[in-house]
């Protein structure tokens, strides 16, 4: 139960929600301009519409990709470094137990999924959150090994080689673009969390 005095005080601290929307900036060009460079290649057979990328030629998008994986890295690392010191992350992302998640996911299927506060994460989006986390630090370090693979041989062989990596850095994009659509739909049926991630504050 939420008290009125839980209600004053901020529902997500203001570097939570610069890191956020920062975040969230570099992660669409990164995919917009990943795309753009994915084209240049098309090494499974298909290809994506050029309007939905970013970059116009190969030479482009690989510039807004560095500039945004910069941005991206930074962010994600200072994110990172402020959850583990103040015990953040232990605090709302662990534990998850088994059958909690199950309940949890049942429940989102269901469209009964609780957010009576938003300051706690219910099973799901503990998952999801420590999902996309994983996730980006697979981008980058596979991101890495296409960039550099000369300078990181360990890391190459680690992902598989060159071609390995290259599938790699694609599905774990794939997997973020995933992440990126249900959280968008979550967003839309609790909107309220939107104003809470631009203001810090709940309705």
């Amino acid at each position: 139960m939420t008290t009125r005095a839980d209600k004053s005080k901020p529902v997500h601290a203001f570097w939570l929600r610069c890191t956020h929307w920062l975040n969230a900036m570099a992660v669409l060009l990164l995919i917009a301009s990943g795309w753009r460079i994915y084209n240049a290649t098309g090494f499974l057979g298909f290809t994506i519409p050029r309007d939905i990328t970013l970059g116009g030629w190969l030479g482009g998008a690989l510039q807004w990709h560095f500039a945004a994986m910069w941005v991206l890295t930074a962010n994600g690392l200072f994110y990172l470094v402020v959850n583990l010191l103040s015990g953040r992350l232990r605090r709302q992302f662990l534990p998850i137990a088994p059958r909690q998640l199950w309940a949890d996911i049942g429940a989102a299927l269901r469209g009964r999924l609780s957010h009576a506060d938003p300051r706690h994460y219910n099973s799901v989006q503990r998952m999801a959150y420590l999902f996309v986390m994983l996730d980006s630090v697979l981008l980058v370090l596979s991101g890495l090994v296409l960039w550099k693979s000369v300078q990181f041989p360990l890391l190459r062989e680690l992902l598989g080689g060159y071609e390995g990596a290259r599938y790699v850095h694609f599905f774990a994009m794939a997997g973020l673009c995933a992440f990126i659509l249900v959280h968008v739909v979550m967003v839309a049926l609790v909107p309220r969390t939107l104003l809470a991630m631009l203001t810090g504050k709940q309705k």
